[in-house]
């Protein structure tokens, strides 16, 4: 073998925290050429990750360097901008070629192509893999060759599509000679412990590929067959919960459609598949609407009036809203780092339409407070219950808080375990306690307004409020006399 076929790999890791289906580190690891893994941390090239996701980063590098090292190997960590820090680091190892697996939000993809260029004109080479999505969003098109803005047709031209298989994770790689110098994790701070606001997370989530495996393989043998019936009900664990684990690439999808492909067919399968394909429409949307993160997919949007009152948004983050299931929601995410799907419909519907205030302060705090928040999928979500996204629930579509809460949390389950002051309401007055008699507060220790607030806004005037802005500002209609019924 030639020396320049000797010269080592840069594995370059990214949101692909895993060894199993990642078809950059397979073909480095099987190239026969000393392989160097490295993690970079580019706090300018990318959008600043918040703070749950920090935490998660942390204990997903170590989960990967663990592995790593029981390899034979190590995870190197550098921090700095990309472009230079791994071309640094390409001269400082001498590697000829490297690889990574590809990213599609715009500042990365526009990122990469640089480097790519770069790198075409002095070296080394470079090689991109797909390995977080189960297509290329160039790939999945419409017959006249346009992108889709429909999730309907847009998942049925995928699944006329093979998925591929995922693909065995490789033998251990050839170690380089020398091991270039690397970051402590600890330095970089990922993890704040003064005050520990991070505790309610390590009860909950164990981040890295092992876990991610273990609990896709717990979904689908105990919750994947009533997942239609059941993925609306937030007090029992009928979803997979592997949102974090996908966003930081821990297991590819790829590697869950072949599992949820060993079920039965029929409904609760479809409809799994159906979220994981969800998925693939936000990243599919962003790809090809570069501006999707910070404005509306739907223009004429742009003049909703939106309320400015950072004490209302405060309320909202800090669950005191006095609507249980929305506070409940908010408990959740601020304890766990998650938030039960059904609620971060009502939340949102709540912040952008009782509220009146702009989806991207939801986005914002979406983002800073969520261990799996993404870009394309936290803009999707909000977009889509703003009714400024595509393929969007319709503005006039405003849940109801009460009749979700008795409709999905029947048992009080949910609402008594994140909110302990109402705890002793009976399951008729807590979904509403403001509605109940005076007596039945008293004897459950509720005093409105002290010990849990009352509600922030009426709900059938703030639906009205809501609709009639829409109509006239978006639709430019004059504002009904009557909403209709709430």
């Amino acid at each position: 073998m030639s020396r320049t076929n000797r010269q080592p790999i840069l594995a370059w890791f990214r949101r692909d925290l895993r060894l199993t289906d990642n078809p950059a580190w397979s073909w480095a690891a099987e190239s026969g050429r000393p392989v160097v893994p490295v993690f970079l941390f580019d706090d300018e090239g990318e959008q600043p990750i918040g703070g749950a996701s920090r935490w998660w980063l942390h204990g997903s590098l170590e989960a990967l360097d663990r592995t790593l090292r029981r390899q034979g190997s190590r995870l190197v960590l550098r921090r700095g901008t990309a472009g230079r820090t791994i071309a640094a680091l390409a001269r400082e190892t001498g590697a000829s070629t490297i690889v990574w697996n590809r990213l599609y939000e715009p500042a990365i993809t526009q990122r990469d192509v640089e480097i790519e260029e770069r790198c075409a004109e002095s070296g080394p080479e470079t090689r991109t893999f797909q390995a977080s999505l189960l297509f290329e969003p160039e790939d999945i098109r419409s017959g006249s060759g346009r992108p889709y803005r429909v999730f309907t047709p847009f998942w049925r031209k995928c699944l006329e599509h093979e998925f591929g298989p995922p693909v065995a994770a490789p033998p251990p790689p050839e170690a380089p000679a020398t091991w270039p110098a690397s970051d402590d994790l600890e330095s970089w701070n990922l993890r704040c412990y003064q005050p520990d606001w991070a505790a309610g997370f390590r009860a909950v989530w164990q981040p890295g590929e092992e876990s991610a495996r273990r609990r896709l393989a717990r979904f689908l043998k105990d919750a994947a067959g009533r997942y239609d019936q059941d993925r609306d009900l937030p007090a029992i664990e009928a979803t997979s919960r592997l949102s974090p684990h996908l966003h930081f690439g821990e297991i590819g999808p790829r590697q869950v459609a072949a599992g949820a492909r060993t079920l039965p067919p029929g409904p609760g399968r479809d409809k799994f598949l159906s979220e994981l394909g969800w998925r693939e429409f936000s990243h599919h949307l962003l790809a090809h609407n570069q501006e999707m993160g910070i404005r509306n997919l739907r223009p004429s949007f742009d003049r909703m009036p939106w309320r400015d009152t950072p004490a209302d948004l405060k309320r909202w983050q800090r669950g005191q809203t006095g609507y249980p299931i929305v506070d409940a929601g908010m408990r959740e995410l601020w304890t766990t780092g998650w938030m039960h799907n059904r609620v971060r419909m009502l939340v949102a519907s709540f912040l952008t339409k009782h509220l009146l205030i702009h989806w991207r302060h939801g986005a914002d705090w979406f983002w800073d407070t969520l261990v799996d928040a993404d870009w394309a999928n936290n803009t999707c979500g909000w977009q889509w219950t703003a009714g400024s996204g595509a393929d969007a629930a319709p503005y006039f579509r405003i849940f109801n808080p009460v009749a979700q809460s008795r409709r999905y949390d029947a048992a009080c389950t949910y609402l008594r375990k994140w909110l302990p002051e109402l705890q002793r309401l009976s399951d008729r007055a807590i979904h509403a306690p403001w509605l109940a008699p005076e007596a039945v507060l008293v004897k459950a220790g509720v005093r409105l307004g002290e010990t849990y607030p009352l509600p922030m806004v009426d709900h059938a005037a703030a639906r009205r409020r809501a609709l009639d802005a829409w109509r006239t500002h978006v639709q430019g209609r004059p504002a009904a006399t009557r909403a209709g019924p709430a």
